[in-house]
């Protein structure tokens, strides 16, 4: 027997699924009509604007309000620019900038961007305090480490975006700058009090909720005192205690992509988990990136199941879905703006650079990128000064199997610039760094996290808060080696 119609309509309008390719498949666009939420776009759906535009047009020829929603973040997360790089640094350069005005320029620059393409929802910005060196899944998405600074420019990022007529997304609540693990592999914990929380990770959510923000995604880490043993996706203490009840938070609530290991193995799969973030208070359940027509109508069947079951109650599958379409609703009423000045990004990552030491001494290096993997978050996006060299040669290696001696016969008379992201937590890359500037010119470019770490004997450490094509454009020129 099948689902009851009505029923699978109402389950469908709690979820944001996706789906491969550049073009929609006939089973995508079928859904929508049929009463889905929306779809999420990912690089894989990205191959020009063209072809975007293209794709939101055949999506909302199937239902008018559809939600289409997108990770673009700016900086090293950008899912439009992902063959060549985001033309715009991230959070953590406009934090070390410290231009409110400009932060919200920049995001609104990109909202305006995803306007003109038919996207209606950035899952953007991130606004977690980075108060962990070592957090490796956060980093240079965030503001910075400090909760003032994150708070102001978390709000004029969201003021920026909704300008443009793009609801803005904020993430991940209730913070999730405070781990050390990838909450994308497993279930994260930051064990500290309540307190804690409210002085070092909630400010910018307090912040975004009086900009006014439309959404807020959750955050698939575990914090013992209020969620117990599962991640606050699932917790009503986290949804709708603190977020709802002390923040006042009206709009919807968005989960992190369900098929992320921080919540399907808790909950036992992808089905069982959209259940208990729906009983917990959330409203549009993010499936993920791997999504089909059978995921889509297997996820629909388990809440459909748990309306019949009594695991959740109709009244509030029916606010979470009155949520999305509010969402939806908000989208297509709200403005626009004009398109923002040729070069607003790179401008912006130049005011970013930090140079210390001295760049003299350094013309024509032997430029050393050290490999670094990425995140699922960041996608395999190029990075690096390469794009920009005029006359320098690039070499590309992996730290911890390059001997120091290889690298300086091949340098010769030549100073070396080594370029890494994260450095400080990179395998090979600090006894690296210092077995060469003992013995020969060095500079280092630091495109990840800027931590506290810096290596004796080099001529010069460059930060650029980023690796976005913007940010390695800006670090190019610094040194002097940009065509």
């Amino acid at each position: 027997m099948g689902l009851d119609p009505g029923l699978r309509r109402l389950a469908l309008g709690t979820l944001l699924a996706a789906y491969p390719g550049p073009v929609p498949p006939d089973w995508a666009v079928d859904l929508v009509g049929e009463g889905l939420a929306g779809h999420t776009l990912f690089g894989t759906n990205v191959h020009d604007p063209a072809q975007v535009a293209a794709s939101t047009a055949t999506l909302r020829a199937a239902r008018s309000d559809v939600l289409i929603a997108i990770d673009e973040e700016g900086g090293d997360v950008t899912r439009l620019a992902h063959a060549t790089g985001s033309p715009y640094p991230g959070n953590a350069a406009l934090g070390a900038i410290g231009d409110v005005a400009l932060t919200r320029r920049v995001h609104e620059a990109i909202g305006a961007e995803l306007a003109t393409l038919g996207i209606t929802v950035n899952l953007a910005p991130t606004v977690d305090v980075n108060s962990a060196d070592d957090n490796p899944v956060i980093g240079t998405r965030s503001f910075g480490a400090d909760p003032v600074k994150v708070a102001a420019h978390a709000a004029a990022a969201v003021a920026g975006l909704q300008a443009a007529g793009v609801a803005a997304c904020a993430k991940h609540f209730p913070g999730h700058g405070a781990t050390v693990a990838d909450s994308h592999y497993e279930l994260p914990t930051v064990d500290v009090p309540v307190d804690v929380l409210r002085e070092r990770d909630l400010p910018p959510f307090a912040a975004v909720v009086a900009a006014g923000v439309r959404a807020v995604m959750t955050a698939h880490i575990r914090v013992p005192v209020l969620t117990g043993e599962g991640p606050a996706t699932f917790s009503r203490a986290v949804l709708v205690d603190l977020l709802r009840g002390e923040y006042g938070f009206t709009g919807a609530i968005v989960t992190d992509a369900l098929e992320m290991k921080g919540a399907a193995v808790a909950a036992g799969g992808v089905g069982p988990a959209a259940v208990r973030a729906l009983a917990a208070g959330a409203d549009l359940l993010c499936i993920g990136a791997k999504v089909d027509a059978d995921l889509v109508e297997h996820v629909a069947a388990e809440i459909v199941t748990a309306l019949g079951d009594g695991r959740l109650d109709r009244v509030r599958v029916e606010e979470a879905a009155g949520r999305a379409a509010d969402l939806a609703a908000w989208t297509r009423a709200a403005g626009t703006v004009e398109a923002a000045p040729t070069g607003l990004g790179y401008a912006a990552a130049r005011r970013a650079v930090r140079v210390e030491g001295v760049l003299t001494g350094l013309e024509k290096p032997l430029v050393v990128q050290l490999h670094s993997t990425s995140t699922i978050a960041e996608g395999r996006v190029p990075w690096g000064l390469g794009p920009h060299l005029a006359g320098a040669e690039e070499l590309r290696v992996v730290a911890a199997e390059t001997e120091p001696a290889t690298l300086l016969g091949l340098a010769g008379d030549r100073p070396i610039v080594l370029v890494g992201r994260h450095l400080h937590r990179l395998p090979g890359a600090a006894d690296l760094v210092t077995a060469l500037a003992a013995r020969h010119p060095v500079a280092v470019v630091e495109m990840g996290w800027p931590a506290q770490w810096r290596p004796a004997g080099v001529r010069a450490f460059v930060t650029t808060y980023g690796a976005s094509h913007a940010n390695g454009r800006a670090a190019a020129e610094a040194l002097g080696l940009a065509g």
